[in-house]
């Protein structure tokens, strides 16, 4: 498609009064007056023979056929010129569908009849991002004409869980000593399990003597214990419309996977097996719990599937129903929120059943907006009906999880940022202390 730029409308414009001023001082001469019209025309003329014709311009789009939730990536969108090797500013845009930032306009120049221009995405949901068109877009030498050409993409990219940094963050956490390397690690001397029998020092508990091995090697011997194996452990994963708030710029759904994935990653290196679950106003999924490596993408995949959902959570329904499948004592983690202490008391009955079978974990994302509007200077009277109201939410939500922790459930009240590790902090010492 050709079109003149607001610049040739402009140039045609004002040759129009000229002319008339011409017609009215020099009557006599008035076809001097068609000159300024014609030389405008003769100008986008000109520049229409040395501009860039669209049938010389061929593109190549390529573009990721996976990506992570939050991460940025890009299309590649490749434009060659054929024997046209005069430099040309390209323009791009990409037309998309799905849960994105809004596309922006990436421009760059041509170098020896070719350019390639990079279309950032930036997903900010699960799911799947169509790409539908790549609109070119350039102009002619002076500027005079613009031209715009569509390249049709039809293709897709699946968004899924990030699991970018899981790796790197599990490395660091099982290497002890990072500058020698990676290291594995026994665990020795934090669980309840007897792993080996060593020589009494100075220091070590006088409760972990163990006197019967001491007499029969007549010298004094303690126990050394490690972690126990083959724990059941159950993320559970509320999908329902408080879930999907946004924290950052990402769901608090998507944000509670991440972690989930990595205590995954973490429990399965550990020898435990790991199962998962959805729900909101009914029992969506349940996967049972495996054991291996190998079983984490199966998980991987499972928290992938989980659907974003607009109505209300039903407590009473999933976590009953979710107690019923669940055959031997297990460590049940749940990501999910409430609203008000009213909304809670169902929850919070709820969870009193499942204490009295099972070690529950309690996780909910504490939005940092109503901190920030509690501490905030006032200014006006309309910031200080705002800190009134962020506090009364803050007291409700810290009375809900104190009555919460009274029933022996253990409760993670974390921002975003920090909820990975302080899962994975609450996991160990929950395995240290031998509740499962």
């Amino acid at each position: 498609m050709i079109r003149p730029t607001p610049k040739a409308v402009l140039a045609f414009f004002v040759s129009v009064p000229v002319a008339v001023l011409i017609v009215t001082a020099l009557r006599e001469r008035w076809y001097f007056s068609l000159y300024c019209p014609i030389a405008v025309t003769a100008l986008a003329a000109a520049d229409l023979l040395a501009a860039l014709w669209p049938g010389r311009v061929e593109a190549a789009v390529t573009h990721p056929k996976q990506m992570f939730l939050g991460s940025l990536t890009a299309a590649k969108v490749t434009v060659t010129t054929g024997e046209y090797l005069k430099p040309v500013v390209f323009e791009a845009v990409l037309e998309a569908t799905g849960e994105m930032d809004p596309p922006k306009i990436a421009a760059e120049t041509s170098k020896d009849g070719a350019v390639t221009i990079l279309l950032p995405i930036l997903p900010r949901r699960r799911g799947k991002i169509v790409l539908k068109k790549v609109w070119l877009r350039w102009k002619s030498p002076m500027t005079f004409l613009e031209f715009t050409r569509v390249e049709p993409v039809d293709g897709a990219i699946d968004v899924m869980p990030d699991i970018g940094g899981i790796y790197d963050a599990a490395l660091r956490f099982f290497s002890r000593d990072a500058e020698y390397g990676i290291k594995s690690q026994r665990m020795r001397g934090d669980g309840t399990e007897f792993d080996d029998l060593r020589d009494y020092e100075p220091g070590m508990d006088s409760r972990l003597i163990d006197w019967k091995s001491s007499a029969r090697h007549r010298k004094i011997l303690c126990k050394e214990f490690r972690q126990e194996r083959n724990h059941h452990i159950v993320i559970g994963f509320d999908t329902g419309r408080l879930m999907t708030e946004p924290l950052g710029g990402i769901p608090k759904l998507d944000r509670a996977i991440k972690a989930g994935l990595l205590l995954g990653w973490v429990s399965l290196y550990y020898g435990d097996f790991l199962g998962g679950c959805g729900f909101d106003v009914r029992f969506r999924s349940f996967v049972k719990p495996g054991r291996g490596m190998r079983y984490f993408a199966r998980f991987q995949q499972f928290a992938a599937d989980l659907a974003y959902r607009t109505e209300e959570t039903n407590f009473t329904l999933g976590i009953a129903e979710l107690n019923a499948r669940l055959t031997k004592r297990t460590l049940v983690v749940l990501f999910t929120e409430f609203a008000d202490s009213i909304q809670a008391e169902l929850l919070i009955e709820s969870l009193r059943w499942m204490t009295r079978r099972h070690v529950v974990l309690f996780v909910s994302l504490r939005d940092a907006m109503l901190a920030a509007l509690k501490d905030a200077e006032p200014r006006d009277f309309g910031d200080v009906a705002r800190a009134v109201i962020a506090a009364d939410f803050l007291r409700e939500r810290g009375v809900v999880l104190e009555r919460i922790a009274r029933m022996g459930v253990h409760c993670l009240d974390v921002t975003a940022a920090g909820v990975s590790a302080a899962l994975l902090n609450r996991y160990l010492m929950i395995k240290q202390k031998g509740l499962l």
